[in-house]
């Protein structure tokens, strides 16, 4: 069984890729972001999920690229799911959506400014909220005060990211009151290389979290 509310991101592998699917993973993530060690091309990621399971969401992550090169490489890579982690604008991601694709915007703020960016955004959008403070957008391994994301929980569901493993997934969960999560450099062994234990484990422990109230996929529900 697919978790659609878990997925594994920063994948460069086509082992891992595989890896991840069979252990359960909901979303597989592929990096579009130069200045980023998980970084590829369209044709990579089109070989790296070829063939997978197709209720899989395949997630393409951006920052703040143009419309036009994000609806370009998610058509050669075959993406379903677009996923953009800079400062894009409601208009960016309304765009996205009329062209027939999932739009995750990432948050990277709490308080007041968390509640407002989360409102703004299109209903038929996710929100993924991520305040780690590392030097890039994503996969930085470091873990945040979850729970300053929670009063999100009462106006629409979310994902979490950030410092995410097996060990603190289920406090990260209660903390946060997020409904999904998405792990990459938690669960590697470098950069763009992830720990098969690690993502098993990180799936197993996702599985055994109480279910949400509100619930969130990274593709709409399967």
């Amino acid at each position: 069984m697919h978790l659609p509310h878990v997925k594994i991101c920063g994948i460069t592998r086509r082992s891992d890729a595989l890896a991840a699917a069979e252990a359960g993973a909901g979303a597989l993530g592929a990096v579009f972001y130069r200045k980023s060690p998980r970084n590829v091309s369209a044709e990579q990621a089109r070989r790296l999920f070829d063939g997978l399971p197709p209720e899989i969401a395949r997630v393409g992550v951006f920052v703040n690229a143009s419309i036009a090169f994000m609806l370009q490489i998610a058509r050669e890579a075959r993406l379903d799911t677009i996923q953009m982690h800079g400062e894009e604008t409601v208009e960016t991601c309304a765009a996205l959506l009329r062209e027939g694709f999932h739009v995750i915007q990432a948050i990277k703020r709490t308080g007041p400014g968390l509640l407002s960016a989360g409102r703004a955004l299109p209903l038929k959008a996710g929100v993924l909220v991520e305040c780690g403070r590392g030097a890039l957008p994503g996969g930085t391994g470091i873990a945040w005060n979850w729970s300053k994301a929670a009063p999100l929980a009462e106006f629409r569901p979310f994902a979490i990211a950030g410092g995410l493993n097996a060990e603190n997934l289920a406090a990260a969960a209660r903390d946060s009151r997020a409904a999904a999560f998405d792990a990459s450099s938690g669960v590697e062994s470098a950069p763009g290389v992830k720990d098969e234990a690690a993502v098993r484990a990180f799936l197993r422990a996702a599985a055994e979290l109480p279910p949400p109230p509100f619930p969130f996929f990274w593709k709409g529900k399967p």
